[in-house]
């Protein structure tokens, strides 16, 4: 089984590579996740939000610049020092640190019934173990605080899923038809991957089906009252390819939001 600081070293191993090349948010941010995490999360000025795993910082940089007072962290400390160095307006919304949402003591250290939201953007499938924040949440959100993440689509984007595409000659006429076989779903398991071609080194992804994604977070309470699952559109003008922009039917990205408890 892999171990949290196998997970340190790899994103600590990996960190500038992924900020030069996801800066500000690639495609799959900028189109899929971003809009829909503002969306479910509603944002009011003022407002202050945990930014779970925030990597280089983009998600609470995009908050901030709607008025939100931002406490973000990651276990990786060159992703945090990425974050520092890109962060140049509303820095001082913007409270960086050092920490693992594995850690149950660091997580309450944050303050109690502090924050009015928090979120958490493609980083539940890189921890190890999510119990220790979904009993965290309940204490650092305020009563009825709204917790919203996204996620590889546990469904049909993850280590059991493989992307494929077809070829035939319909009357003379050549077809591509790409298609998505699953060949593993609901046995949690643990794998190491690429998020990015070309990234240092593999780093640990933890499957769970929706069932176990969900479970410890709903235990704890919390309700869900928002689901988006989002999907490139059809484009008839790109050729298709073994990519998910060829998969307008099929919805890489999962985004739920749950809500605390009522005061």
């Amino acid at each position: 089984m892999v171990k949290p600081d196998e997970v340190r070293a790899a994103w600590e191993t990996n960190a500038r590579f992924w900020d030069e090349r996801y800066q500000e948010g690639n495609d799959f941010h900028l189109k899929l996740i971003a809009p829909a995490t503002e969306a479910l999360l509603g944002i009011e000025p003022g407002e202050t939000v945990l930014d779970i795993a925030c990597g280089n910082g983009t998600v609470s940089r995009q908050l901030a610049a709607l008025g939100a007072n931002m406490v973000a962290f990651d276990v990786s400390a060159p992703f945090i020092e990425c974050a520092l160095e890109r962060t140049k307006e509303n820095a001082e919304r913007i409270d960086y640190r050092v920490l693992d949402a594995t850690d149950a003591d660091a997580l309450r250290s944050l303050g109690e019934h502090r924050f009015d939201a928090a979120v958490c953007t493609m980083a539940l499938m890189d921890m190890s173990d999510i119990d220790p924040l979904a009993e965290a949440l309940p204490a650092l959100l305020k009563p009825g605080g709204r917790f919203v993440f996204s996620i590889m689509h546990p469904c049909f984007n993850q280590m059991g899923t493989r992307l494929a595409l077809e070829e035939e000659d319909r009357e003379g006429e050549i077809v591509r038809t790409p298609s998505i076989r699953v060949v593993r779903y609901m046995t949690p398991f643990d794998a190491k991957g690429l998020g990015m071609v070309g990234q240092p080194v593999p780093h640990p992804y933890f499957h769970r089906p929706l069932q176990e994604l969900l479970r410890p977070f709903l235990a704890q309470g919390f309700v869900l009252d928002g689901l988006e699952e989002r999907a490139f559109p059809p484009n008839p003008d790109r050729p298709p390819r073994v990519s998910w922009s060829s998969f307008p039917e099929v919805p890489p990205v999962l985004l739920v939001r749950l809500e605390g408890r009522p005061a």
